[in-house]
């Protein structure tokens, strides 16, 4: 898959420096993935949901989300946003 973009992620894990080794575990898994489905994507990641349109992975064991926008079509993961789990309660992404 193409992963856009990467930046999302480096400008997260200078906030939040623990994160920065899930997340790269993430961004190569997801970058050498060949997802067609979201049943492929759960069965990479098992802490995945749909939720609308999102794509929504559990990073750094449930203290972080990612959302994306996969185009299984394209072969693209957008990231959309990456929080942490109170923003992620906060529900504000979710009007993207």
């Amino acid at each position: 898959m193409h992963v856009i973009s990467k930046r999302k992620l480096r400008d997260f894990w200078q906030l939040y420096p623990d994160s920065e080794s899930a997340l790269m575990t993430w961004y190569r898994e997801a970058k050498q993935a060949e997802w067609g489905t979201f049943a492929e994507v759960r069965n990479s990641f098992n802490s995945v949901d749909q939720v609308g349109q999102f794509t929504v992975f559990n990073i750094g064991g449930n203290k972080y989300r990612l959302i994306a926008d996969i185009h299984f079509n394209r072969g693209k993961v957008f990231v959309r946003h990456v929080l942490t789990h109170q923003e992620y309660d906060r529900g504000r992404w979710q009007d993207d």
